[in-house]
């Protein structure tokens, strides 16, 4: 793969919707947008936002994968919640998900446009090739 920028899509129905990209890749760069807890092969989403934290991962895992990287490659971690009563059960996923050196974390208590998401995850990746 080149160092110019290009993009990743995961089949989303959002992003077609809002017309954007689950990552842009530029040179050792890979910006994945925010990316909620849903199933999007099933069309699914658990009500549990430790299990959403767990598929937004698994997504994202996969997305990094698509980018040559991988979670260990991320730097920072932008981190938003529903209820700030689940912010000790999404920390403690992203704590068993990142060994050091760790990425930077921002948490934000927010709303969001769908009502049944209690997390969205949003994460910046250096690749050093």
């Amino acid at each position: 793969m080149g160092r110019g920028r290009w993009t990743i899509n995961s089949g989303s129905k959002f992003e077609e919707m809002a017309g954007y990209s689950r990552a842009v890749i530029d040179g050792e760069w890979v910006f994945v947008s925010g990316t909620a807890g849903y199933d999007f092969e099933n069309d699914t989403i658990s009500d549990d936002a430790a299990e959403q934290t767990r598929q937004s991962l698994r997504t994202i895992a996969d997305t990094l994968a698509r980018a040559d990287a991988a979670l260990s490659d991320v730097v920072r971690v932008r981190v938003y919640v529903k209820d700030r009563s689940d912010i000790m059960a999404v920390s403690k996923v992203l704590g068993a998900a990142f060994d050091d050196p760790r990425p930077t974390n921002t948490t934000i208590v927010c709303g969001f446009a769908m009502e049944e998401m209690k997390v969205e995850l949003e994460m910046t990746a250096l690749v050093r090739r």
